[in-house]
């Protein structure tokens, strides 16, 4: 709750949770909406009557209805927009070019569908961390002990954490259509050298496509 105001903050030098930080990561694919953690989602009594449902959102259409067939009723999304649509798909682009090209393209081997994320090790490999999405499931693996010791040398949230994720959404999404990840409007995709971050000529090699907000100007030129 109360992260210190230091300059490294934004290399991961501080402490959270797993529920915390994947939370955080399920708002980049959430489109900017605030995601709210739960462990109970509803009780019922013994006879099956609700006592407590999480979900507080009013659906009239929802009580007392048979199901003959007809579409599902449409509920409000009340859910706060912390981060601007934009912005939260950046992220998902550049956490998607993380499994493509980076640390964690062991994920990307494992499932042939949209996945992101992003490796994390701790000094002298204490924690290992992967954190990632498709477009609709965010899950997070830890690896470490209760008492912080070396998991050993070289063992790094790439090589630890990351199949456990591979392993987990492959089971999860064998089912489900290799969606591609939602682009909000206001978003334009740019051919970019991967080498110099340049916008790419027609015969580069190593083009990738990077996001940019529709208002951003694009620096060209050697």
């Amino acid at each position: 709750d109360r992260l210190p105001r230091e300059l490294a903050i934004s290399l991961g030098a501080a402490e959270t949770t797993l529920m915390r930080i994947t939370a955080g990561y399920a708002t980049f694919v959430n489109g900017g909406k605030h995601v709210q953690p739960f462990l109970i989602d509803r009780v019922q009594d013994k006879a099956g009557k609700t006592i407590y449902v999480r979900d507080e959102r009013a659906c009239a259409a929802c009580a007392g209805v048979a199901w003959s067939g007809q579409a599902e009723p449409q509920l409000a999304d009340l859910r706060e927009q912390i981060i601007d649509p934009r912005t939260a798909y950046q992220m998902v682009s550049l956490l998607e070019g993380v499994v493509q090209r980076g640390t964690g393209s062991a994920v990307r081997k494992a499932i042939d569908k949209p996945v992101a994320g992003k490796t994390g090790t701790t000094n002298d490999y204490k924690d290992a961390w992967f954190v990632g999405f498709s477009p609709d499931l965010a899950a997070g693996v830890y690896v470490g002990f209760d008492m912080p010791a070396s998991l050993g040398e070289g063992e790094a949230g790439g090589g630890v954490a990351a199949p456990v994720f591979a392993d987990f959404m492959k089971v999860a999404l064998k089912e489900e259509a290799g969606i591609p990840f939602r682009v909000p409007s206001g978003i334009r995709l740019v051919r970019v050298n991967a080498k110099t971050g340049r916008p790419a000529g027609p015969g580069d090699p190593n083009v990738i496509l990077e996001a940019f907000k529709s208002e951003d100007a694009l620096i060209t030129g050697p």
